[in-house]
């Protein structure tokens, strides 16, 4: 599973808030809300708050493994 916890902190670090990022980035706030919800969002995505936040994939996104029995 994709978790964006690393970018929800790196927001709260730069004393930003989703809304912030949104309006910055054009966002439609169903992206925005994709993240509270650790929904797919595409890699175009990160990589546009990847330049604006000058930072890296990893300070954005982490995987987290699955723990259901497959």
């Amino acid at each position: 599973m994709i978790s964006y916890k690393p970018l929800l902190k790196l927001l709260i670090d730069r004393d930003m808030t989703r809304e912030d990022l949104r309006t910055a980035l054009s966002f439609s706030p169903n992206v925005v809300a994709k993240f509270n919800k650790n929904e797919y969002v595409s890699l175009e995505v990160i990589d546009k708050i990847c330049n604006y936040l000058d930072c890296s994939i990893t300070d954005v996104i982490e995987h987290v493994k699955d723990t259901g029995g497959n």
